[in-house]
């Protein structure tokens, strides 16, 4: 897991800082669409829905708006939502591995292509960097007065935990990519709810630029985000604690 802490903890607060909540919004709503479809709409039997209404409200989404997703992704004429990845290179072999849901395949590769080719980027054979990279679960919990930290990571080892960041506002957790429902039905039994809980990948190792082509890279994920089918983006770039980004 060596050097992947400082990367995980500046794209949360970078994230924070930076998505706009309609974006957090559209996101959960297209996965709702995937699940709904794939394990029903009632979330006591679909843990994946289940998973998603939790994280809907972890990030106050109405409740109305999240139950007229549900309802309209019952229903059988509705769009059908597809999961889809690229792997590029950008400046300086910088690696992102880029997931998005979309219901057109092929305005989604116009999309990413474009930005590529405008940006100095390559598109690569899906396949050839995923190595990079390794799928964990991560879990975003508030930080409660009241939590005694080190006996709960002593539990939460039976629950698959490998590691557990801790700061003044936050617990981040990580288990291995088969733990992940593990560590879901733990935490729903503690009663402890997660502002967020997701499949990430983290970077095996990370790749050190200088600052001005890390602006460059941040500027390409920027504009990958800003795209409505991009759910994810995740890259092996080592963003120091020090580095401001430019505004």
């Amino acid at each position: 897991m060596s050097g992947h802490n400082k990367w995980s903890k500046i794209k949360r607060a970078k994230g924070a800082a930076d998505a706009k909540r309609s974006k957090q919004y559209s996101k959960i709503l297209k996965e709702v669409a995937v699940a709904v479809r794939e394990g029903g709409p009632d979330p006591e039997s679909n843990p994946r829905l289940r998973l998603l209404v939790q994280n809907a409200r972890g990030c106050n989404m109405p409740k109305d708006t999240l139950m007229r997703a549900i309802n309209k992704a019952s229903d059988k004429d509705a769009a059908v939502m597809q999961e889809i990845t690229f792997e590029c290179h950008v400046a300086h072999g910088i690696a992102l591995f880029i997931e998005c849901l979309s219901d057109n395949n092929m305005r989604t590769v116009a999309n990413i292509r474009s930005i590529m080719n405008k940006n100095g980027g390559t598109m690569e054979t899906n396949g050839s960097l995923s190595f990079l990279f390794t799928r964990k679960g991560v879990f975003v919990i508030p930080r409660k007065p009241e939590m005694d930290v080190e006996e709960l990571e002593m539990a939460l080892i039976d629950g698959g935990l490998e590691e557990m960041e801790v700061d003044d506002d936050y617990l981040t957790l990580y288990t291995a990519y088969e733990d992940f429902g593990n560590m879901v039905k733990m935490l729903e039994e503690m009663h402890i709810e997660c502002e967020s809980a997701e499949l990430q990948r983290i970077p095996n190792t990370t790749r050190e630029i200088d600052p001005d082509s890390m602006r460059k890279v941040l500027k390409v994920i920027s504009l990958l985000e800003e795209d409505d089918d991009v759910t994810n983006v995740f890259h092996d770039m080592e963003i120091p604690d020090d580095f401001e980004e430019e505004e």
